[in-house]
């Protein structure tokens, strides 16, 4: 089974968590810190988002960013991913994936367990309070 689109509109913040496989270690030293975030960097730039706030911890990553391209978190995400296992592996001895499937954004339109329905697609709902920030965006 493929894996589902992921949603993520330009112009709006995405919660982004990277796990290592497993929960493995993926980022063990001060360098690996440094490559990590240099990368960040650039391909932030690259594809147009913004990081608001990170958090590197040596098993797993959250980043808080917003797209200003279409798709510009998962072309983000996919190149710093490559580029950051190649240096891994090589800098550790080792082969094989480093990062479990990566999670980001609203949740996705099919799982009836939150409130994406609601936001994104406009579905009712009594619990609903939208933020005023949010609705903004409309």
């Amino acid at each position: 089974m493929g894996r589902l689109t992921r949603v993520a509109p330009v112009g709006i913040p995405q919660h982004i968590v990277q796990r290592g496989n497993n929960r493995q270690v993926c980022l063990g030293l001060d360098e690996d810190m440094v490559a990590y975030i240099s990368w960040l960097k650039e391909y932030a730039n690259k594809y147009q988002v913004a990081t608001h706030a990170w958090v590197l911890m040596i098993n797993h990553i959250h980043l808080l960013a917003t797209p200003y391209s279409e798709g510009g978190i998962s072309k983000m995400l996919q190149s710093l991913g490559r580029r950051y296992v190649r240096y891994f592996n090589y800098t550790y001895q080792r082969s094989g994936t480093l990062w479990e499937g990566g999670e980001f954004g609203s949740d996705r339109a099919d799982y009836g367990w939150s409130s994406y329905q609601c936001n994104a697609l406009g579905k009712k709902s009594e619990l609903l309070a939208p933020h005023e920030r949010y609705s903004l965006g409309r």
